[in-house]
């Protein structure tokens, strides 16, 4: 699906930009406009903040709504709560994880073992899409911190390149 997305978008740069973000936020179209969950968002101001040209948005959004690949994943699309920065007030763990190849299978339940292991629950799990980020990561929140000897457990598993600790 992500050769159609990029060969949809391929000789428009600003275009590219805009679907980008609504992958990376989870935004969808609908009614030929983007959403988030149920709210619709202002065109104008998600050009602004993209900084691109308001009728990139729009194209963008004619675009998918044309095609029918892409307007029945864009309108499937649902934006997720991300606990990370706000983990360290709810007195819970992060740790970020770099992997060796992001594309590599298990890497998530090898690091999800260690820590059940250990009788930790796993509040969140969210891992970029290697074909969207540059350098995708692993994010972990756990409902209390983790020890030094389980981060050293961690690290030492199978495609785990590096950890950051937050």
């Amino acid at each position: 699906m992500w050769k159609k997305i990029y060969w949809a978008f391929r000789r428009f740069p600003a275009q590219q930009k805009v679907v980008e973000a609504m992958l990376s936020y989870g935004l969808s179209v609908k009614n030929n406009g983007i959403y988030c969950g149920n709210i619709e968002l202002s065109i104008s101001k998600m050009a602004r903040a993209l900084d691109v040209d308001r009728r990139a948005v729009m194209n963008t959004v004619d675009t998918i709504s044309k095609n029918k690949e892409l307007s029945s994943m864009f309108k499937h699309l649902s934006p997720t709560a991300n606990f990370r920065d706000a983990a360290a007030v709810m007195k819970w763990g992060v740790i970020e994880i770099v992997p060796e190849d992001a594309s590599m299978p298990g890497i998530l339940a090898r690091v999800a073992n260690i820590i059940a292991e250990e009788k930790i629950s796993i509040r969140q799990a969210i891992v970029d899409d290697y074909m969207l980020a540059e350098e995708p990561k692993l994010y972990i929140i756990t409902e209390k911190p983790l020890k030094p000897e389980t981060v050293a457990k961690i690290k030492r598993a199978e495609g785990v390149k590096a950890i950051i600790t937050y």
